[in-house]
């Protein structure tokens, strides 16, 4: 049985691209984010991950999550991957 990786686009909105798993990849991205002074995500909405650039020249953009930490501040999560020997 083959399985689609999950570190690509692809697969990732598949797995916790829904309102439905929203409690899942929150818990997920607080166990593998470590914020200093204790801070932790607790909101976070999944976005369309194509953005156009602004101004002509500019490389476009993928965001995958905006979200908020307990103490207020926001921010951009994107998933990067790096060396995939695969």
């Amino acid at each position: 049985m083959n399985f689609l990786d999950i570190r690509t686009d692809f697969a990732f909105k598949k797995v916790f691209g829904s309102e439905g798993s929203k409690d899942i990849l929150l818990s997920f991205l607080n166990a593998v984010i470590d914020f200093a002074g204790g801070r932790r995500l607790t909101d976070l909405t999944i976005v369309d991950p194509y953005n156009i650039p602004m101004l002509k020249g500019m490389k476009d953009t993928f965001v995958d999550v905006k979200a908020e930490l307990n103490d207020g501040s926001r921010v951009i999560i994107e998933m990067q991957v790096l060396g995939n020997s695969q």
